[in-house]
């Protein structure tokens, strides 16, 4: 069964609900013959002009011209003076939304991510905006690209599950920093930031327990 790529009504609703939404969602990047995928575990949405922590905030700019594109397009940007980020552009052109993609668990391609991020760790592979980049090969050529397109895009499941999603805080911004635009799948061990360790200590007690 092939993956089904999400349409172009996806990308021009609502951003809050997009981000939302894009939990349990596929992301896959094609690079020759190369392919990577990952589902989502974990989303940041980004408003706009109603939103100082927006890179679109004051306006549009070189850096930031792709978020002003057509929902369905991609952003990506290089921060840090290391890593990118890459984004799904939400709504209408000129609105410029946005949704940062910060951490999947992978599902193929893990042994070329492996290479590409130096970790054979599998929790370590994607679970932050840079190593999901890094991983993946998406740098900056890439933004501006069509998500409806063939190099890097994002399906639907191929099997449905329910994911228990949770709103937070986003991370390391200081401007409009109390706002919950950060989704996560509270679930997962490819969430950033997560003790994948302890929680698999506490998972594997449990079980032994229950024995």
């Amino acid at each position: 069964m092939i993956a089904k790529k999400l349409e172009e009504d996806f990308y021009l609703q609502s951003c809050l609900k997009a981000a939302k939404e894009l939990i349990g969602k596929v992301l896959v990047r094609k690079k020759g013959r190369k392919i990577y995928s990952g589902i989502i575990v974990e989303t940041e949405a980004y408003l706009g002009d109603k939103d100082a922590a927006s890179h679109s905030f004051n306006g549009k700019t070189k850096r930031n011209e792709h978020m002003f594109a057509r929902g369905g397009t991609a952003y990506v940007y290089f921060t840090y003076g290391n890593h990118y980020c890459v984004n799904a552009v939400i709504g209408k052109p000129g609105v410029a939304h946005a949704v940062l993609i910060r951490a999947a668990e992978p599902v193929e391609g893990i042994k070329l991510m492996m290479k590409n991020r130096g970790t054979d760790n599998i929790y370590k592979l994607c679970s932050g905006p840079g190593k999901l980049t890094q991983a993946m090969e998406i740098t900056g050529n890439l933004s501006g690209a069509s998500l409806l397109g063939d190099e890097i895009y994002i399906t639907l499941p191929a099997a449905e599950k329910r994911h228990k999603i949770v709103k937070t805080k986003r991370i390391g911004i200081t401007k409009n920093a109390d706002v919950l635009y950060r989704f996560i799948d509270s679930e997962s061990l490819f969430v950033s930031g997560v003790n994948y360790k302890r929680i698999l200590r506490s998972q594997n007690k449990n079980k032994t327990g229950s024995e």
